[in-house]
């Protein structure tokens, strides 16, 4: 049984390949991913995962296939701060977030046989107190460019984080806990070594 990818994520790619679950990456989905007006973070990232997962579905033109969508956000005080569309904005998400907790909220749908399942986790991170100097120096790496929030905690942006609560895999955009159980019951093997 192959399972399919509905993500142009790397680092999705890699979290799967850290489980040595065998998959096949689909072209990300172009859907819109605008939140609706008063939705709230954890129903936006659910339904974001869903849509991705359905647009896979659809691009296959197989409803028994196995697809999985995901996705990730950055919630500050009910704010979704997704992927900055610049370098200054990327500066002021992060000066938002300096010394303060935020959430990430991470959203899994996998269709499997005609059936969808969700889940998600929420891990709350801190982030150190850093100055201006510090920002300005993480911006400029290019690293936060692509990703929610401005950051990337698998990368150079772990110095910017104190502690977290929840799951890190999560944070970098699969909780791996949450998709083992989605694995099994799809019974789809991991740990599938040569």
């Amino acid at each position: 049984m192959t399972l399919y990818l509905a993500s142009g994520s790397p680092r999705r790619a890699e979290l799967l390949r850290q489980i040595a679950v065998p998959f096949t990456v689909l072209p990300a989905p172009d859907i819109d991913e605008s939140p609706f007006a008063g939705e709230a973070p954890l129903d936006y990232v659910r339904r974001m995962a869903e849509e991705k997962a359905r647009a896979g579905l659809q691009r296959l033109n197989d409803t028994g296939a196995t697809v999985l969508g995901a996705d990730t956000a950055v919630v500050l005080e009910r704010d979704i701060l997704g992927k900055p569309a610049s370098r200054e904005e990327a500066l002021a998400m992060l000066r938002r977030l300096n010394g303060k907790e935020h959430q990430v909220m991470s959203a899994l749908a996998l269709c499997h046989r005609g059936e969808l399942r969700l889940r998600h986790a929420i891990t709350r991170v801190q982030f150190r107190s850093l100055d201006e100097v510090a920002l300005h120096a993480y911006v400029q790496t290019g690293e936060g460019d692509d990703k929610a929030g401005a950051y990337g905690i698998q990368g150079l942006g772990a110095a910017l984080v104190a502690s977290l609560t929840g799951s890190y895999s999560g944070v970098v955009g699969l909780p791996l806990e949450q998709m083992v159980e989605l694995l099994d019951w799809a019974e789809i093997r991991y740990w599938q070594v040569d």
